[in-house]
């Protein structure tokens, strides 16, 4: 590609300053919606000053739950939301959308095959990419919190068909990133930074801590001293998290998820802070890892501008090296299966 088209390219991507950012939001009525909705729309995403408008997105037989939300929303109060549009049509909601968050995604039922919610996902965000292809801001932001999230996040960057980068097009592996460094910063005492979450969010997903610092830049396991933790229990206990929420709650995590979608945003937008990355599943054309193509895989990135980069030259050990394998082959196989 020349230099020129691929300055052109860059400024298409830009995030422009708006004084309303309009952000879609899919399966608004659900547990995350529920526990997102207040944060985007009291600052926390996009900051203090920055007014929002919200497009709500439900399924027909969820739009009373959603009225009853953008009552909610509107009874809060807050300065910094413009509007709340319902619609059960994704052309309406994903109109000029700025920013899109994906929660909504066919849920696996009994008896359901992993294969058939693979495409029955594939269906539903093959269909709404290309909507978002066509109405939405062509510097739209994109995150899909639905599961299976990478290989859904795949499926919609390829359906927009280039009209939008699909650098522009991530998975959520935040909430994954968080519970690394909680978990961590549990066992050294002391706030935890750029642990990473290599992969697919899913079992196979890879926690490494070995390029993680506390808050004075000391390296993590120096000041643990728990190796045997690291390299043991800790990784099932960040893969499994989700599950012991479930079993501990009788319901998915929700509060924590729609945190990690806040400072999954933030961070891309208004960018990471110095000396700091984040766990993010962006398109993996052009990694520094090795990493398959036509993937969305979960990196450390930093972000400025709006714009994400892949952090490289980490150390990459053996064991790691390894599960950052079978996460991959995971993340293939998907493919294969979701587009059969």
């Amino acid at each position: 590609k020349s230099n020129s088209f691929c300055t052109l390219l860059d400024r298409l991507m830009e995030f422009p300053k708006k004084h309303v950012l309009r952000v879609a939001v899919t399966g608004a009525a659900g547990q995350i919606g529920y526990a997102l909705l207040p944060s985007i729309a009291r600052g926390l995403m996009f900051g203090p000053e920055q007014k929002v408008e919200l497009a709500l997105l439900e399924v027909e037989p969820a739009q009373n739950a959603l009225r009853g939300v953008a009552m909610e929303l509107e009874d809060c109060a807050f300065p910094t939301l413009a509007n709340v549009v319902c619609t059960a049509d994704p052309r309406v909601a994903f109109a000029n959308a700025d920013v899109a968050v994906m929660c909504g995604a066919f849920p696996r039922k009994d008896g359901m095959e992993r294969k058939d919610l693979l495409q029955m996902n594939a269906k539903i965000f093959s269909e709404q990419g290309k909507i978002i292809g066509e109405v939405a801001s062509k510097h739209c932001r994109v995150v899909v919190v639905g599961n299976p999230a990478n290989t859904n996040a795949l499926l919609l960057a390829l359906a927009a068909d280039g009209s939008i980068d699909p650098r522009q097009v991530t998975a959520l592996t935040r909430l994954d990133h968080n519970r690394a460094i909680a978990l961590a910063g549990r066992k050294a005492g002391a706030p935890v930074k750029n642990a990473i979450i290599w992969g697919n969010h899913s079992g196979t997903q890879v926690p490494d801590v070995n390029s993680a610092v506390v808050a004075d830049g000391a390296a993590l396991r120096e000041v643990a001293k728990a190796d045997d933790y690291f390299d043991g229990e800790f990784i099932p206990e960040v893969q499994q998290r989700g599950a012991a929420i479930i079993k501990a709650r009788g319901l998915s995590s929700a509060a924590s998820a729609a945190k990690a979608i806040v400072d999954h945003v933030h961070d891309w937008i208004l960018g990471t802070p110095e000396g700091t990355f984040v766990s993010m599943a962006v398109w993996s054309n052009g990694n520094p890892y090795g990493v398959p193509e036509n993937l969305i895989y979960s990196f450390p990135v930093t972000c400025k501008d709006g714009q994400w980069t892949i952090v490289p030259g980490l150390t990459i050990s053996e064991p790691i090296a390894k599960r950052m394998q079978a996460t991959t082959a995971e993340l293939e196989e998907e493919r294969a299966q979701a587009t059969a």
